[in-house]
């Protein structure tokens, strides 16, 4: 038996120096290191075998099965290391290569304009809401002072969705919301901006389009006076583009407000001097503005002897394209990159 064990350490030492690969080194562990190798088959013998051949025959047995489980270990980790080895030779990261331009994402022009407008008002103690664009034709026009028929209609042609549903002409519709709530509440004292998107039929340039952002301010109480719309306009302005900012106030008519005014800023490009963009006229023309009707207040629910209030409107885009000297409206819903990225460096 001793001399069988002998010739199994021999026999696997002749096959073990032919050994080039991870293949043949797992056909030759599973011949001598498998549970059907000869040296196991010997160690099951052992029974059979006396005393003294059992235990000399036993430690031999496993002096050999500890020498084949060395040299198979060895060489496998040779061939795993040279794996390895070869794996990082062939995944090698070159630093010296260009690395990979991350994308970083920006705020939207109007977001910036909304997110400006909010910090202003909020800070004079006015609520933002963004209201309801599926309207009802008595809020978005009867409680507004334009009744079924009123020819102010006709400059507001909008989408129907039902006889009397519309997709909102402008943010107003939660004015008369607010309004007819203050009523119901006895709050006469209340301060609001309501934005988001509007939908008329508009002139097709560059200036306009049928779907557009407004933002309409509205303050209610016992005293508030057209001075108060003066200076609640001029601190806008000022805030939104420079401390030198000039407005300039004319005479206007709008249904829902008495008296009105169109509100004009200095020209931004030409600082008043006169250009294309202002017409040379030294003014450029941003929102209508004027103290709420006793008829809208009235049809709200209040009493316009003892309740006053200011109101104005204005597009976002208009607010956008004059703050960053853009020329076309559309500029800013077509996504292209190459105009989005130029914003990255406003806002926080």
């Amino acid at each position: 038996m001793l001399k069988k064990i002998d010739e199994i350490l021999n026999s696997f030492n002749k096959q073990f120096n032919k050994i080039k690969t991870k293949d043949e080194l797992e056909l030759l562990k599973k011949e001598f290191a498998g549970k059907e190798s000869p040296l196991i088959d010997i160690l099951k013998k052992l029974k059979s075998a006396s005393p003294e051949e059992r235990k000399e025959a036993g430690m031999k047995a496993n002096e050999i099965k500890v020498i084949i489980s060395d040299k198979l270990n060895n060489l496998s980790e040779k061939f795993e290391n040279q794996e390895l080895k070869k794996i990082l030779q062939n995944e090698k990261i070159d630093l010296s290569l260009t690395g990979v331009n991350l994308k970083v994402g920006t705020k939207h022009p109007l977001n910036l304009v909304i997110d400006e407008v909010s910090s202003i008002f909020t800070e004079l103690g006015y609520e933002m809401i963004d209201g309801t664009e599926f309207e009802t034709d008595e809020y978005c026009f009867q409680k507004l002072n334009m009744p079924i028929g009123h020819p102010a209609r006709d400059m507001q042609d909008t989408f129907y969705i039902d006889k009397h549903t519309v997709l909102r002409t402008h943010a107003t519709n939660m004015t008369a919301r607010m309004l007819t709530q203050a009523s119901k509440t006895g709050n006469i004292n209340m301060a609001a901006v309501s934005y988001g998107n509007v939908y008329r039929r508009d002139d097709d340039d560059a200036t306009h389009s049928h779907q557009f952002m407004q933002m309409d301010v509205f303050a209610i109480g016992e005293k508030i006076s057209f001075a108060n719309l003066k200076w609640v306009l001029e601190y806008m302005c000022k805030r939104l583009f420079s401390e030198d900012t000039i407005i300039r106030m004319r005479p206007s008519f709008f249904p829902f407000t008495e008296p009105s005014a169109e509100v004009d800023v200095r020209c931004i490009n030409c600082n008043g001097e006169g250009c294309p963009i202002c017409k040379y006229t030294g003014f450029i023309e941003i929102l209508g503005s004027g103290m709420l009707a006793p008829e809208v207040l009235e049809s709200n629910g209040l009493d316009p002897n003892k309740v006053t209030g200011l109101a104005f409107g204005v597009g976002i885009e208009r607010l956008a394209m004059l703050k960053y000297g853009l020329k076309n409206i559309r500029d800013l819903y077509e996504n292209d990159i190459r105009f989005l990225d130029q914003f990255k460096f406003f806002g926080d």
